[in-house]
């Protein structure tokens, strides 16, 4: 298995809350996902323990869910004060069928690093999101991968068992591989899971740092605050996952500096998260803070060189750089590279530009 933090399909959002379930009404009810709780699980209220396993939902949600008799265990409705026990069964019951998620082919462009018999590596645009889900359910690196080899009969999309062995966010640039068998999908997964994998990211940050080189580590876990952000905690505390990133300087601009980070475990926002954790920001990065100016200038000259460097750069500014495993069935160590897309280079020369041009900043 991947290990990335794991998020429900479907989201409790505003278009799935209760609709009008009064006389006249459908009597009907439609499962949208099924959780089992686990063994170790200590008692909990259910509308906590919902809380903090999706995404986009709000406590108030949930809780609106369980008034409604939406929200079930065991097969039966429960309140939002219940208590959660292992081993419970948990589904949320709507009235109106789900979404149809089956992964439908499309034909979306792919910039195909590497394929042989068993698995693609793909250099996947900055913009392009990863896996259909709430509010995205066409349009995808899934859908596109579909469309590319719609014409194996072995290969099905919608089988588990085969496709994404790992994901970067939608806004991030850069390599993934693609299991085509079952086998090459245990193989690679298992390759995650042991950290044996090779991966490196390219990142413009905020902030110029003292050091060289550095390692952050702390657990990441959702915000409570803000359910489509990730936050760090305490390395050994009870929320959360443990996370480990190491970074090393590549250039410096006095404002901003340009750094690789190396991942040993594999969070949803990982690098984002830990940067923002100790005071550097991705250059960007609207979510977590990035396209706020937070160091350099307050002159209008620079206020809009920043905001030029942001039209130039839409996004947070991350690359997954450098993809390195063991080949499922040759056994022979494949490494790729892939060059920073054109978008993070015109940035990255703006800056360069413009630290030539100053006197007095540390570069």
């Amino acid at each position: 298995m991947v290990d990335e933090e794991t998020i429900f399909d479907e989201e409790l959002s505003d278009d799935l809350l209760p609709t009008d379930t009064s006389e006249g009404g459908n009597d009907e009810l439609y499962e949208h996902f099924r959780v089992t709780v686990d063994k170790g699980q200590v008692p909990a209220r259910i509308d906590k323990f919902l809380f903090e396993r999706m995404q986009h939902s709000s406590r108030n949600r949930i809780q609106k869910a369980a008034e409604a008799g939406f929200i079930h265990v065991n097969g039966s409705p429960v309140k939002s004060n219940y208590k959660v026990r292992p081993d419970d069964v948990i589904t949320l019951m709507l009235d109106r069928p789900k979404h149809d998620n089956t992964i439908e082919a499309e034909d979306i462009p792919l910039d195909i690093v590497y394929e042989d018999e068993v698995l693609m590596v793909i250099n996947k645009p900055a913009g392009l999101v990863v896996h259909p889900g709430a509010g995205n359910f066409h349009g995808t690196l899934i859908n596109a991968i579909a469309w590319h080899l719609k014409d194996i009969p072995e290969f099905d999309a919608n089988d588990p068992e085969v496709g994404l062995v790992h994901r970067i966010d939608k806004d991030t640039s850069g390599l993934l591989v693609i299991a085509k068998t079952p086998d090459a999908k245990t193989s690679l997964g298992k390759q995650f899971f042991n950290k044996t994998t090779h991966r490196s990211y390219n990142a413009l940050v905020w902030g110029n740092f003292t050091e060289e080189e550095g390692r952050i580590e702390g657990n990441i876990a959702r915000d409570p605050k803000d359910r489509l952000r990730m936050t760090v905690f305490p390395p050994g505390s009870e929320t959360g996952k443990p996370a480990v990133t190491h970074y090393r300087v590549i250039e410096r601009f006095g404002y901003t500096t340009l750094i690789e980070c190396i991942l040993e475990t594999g969070r949803t926002h990982q690098i984002r998260a830990h940067m923002k954790h100790i005071g550097h920001p991705l250059f960007g990065d609207e979510r977590y803070g990035g396209r706020e100016i937070l160091r350099g200038q307050r002159s209008s000259t620079y206020k809009a060189f920043i905001h030029n460097c942001l039209t130039l750069c839409d996004r947070q500014a991350l690359h997954a750089r450098t993809l390195g495993f063991v080949h499922p069935v040759t056994g022979e160590q494949m490494d790729f590279t892939s060059d920073l897309p054109a978008d993070l280079s015109a940035l990255i020369e703006k800056w360069r530009g413009f630290i030539k041009g100053q006197s007095g900043v540390e570069k």
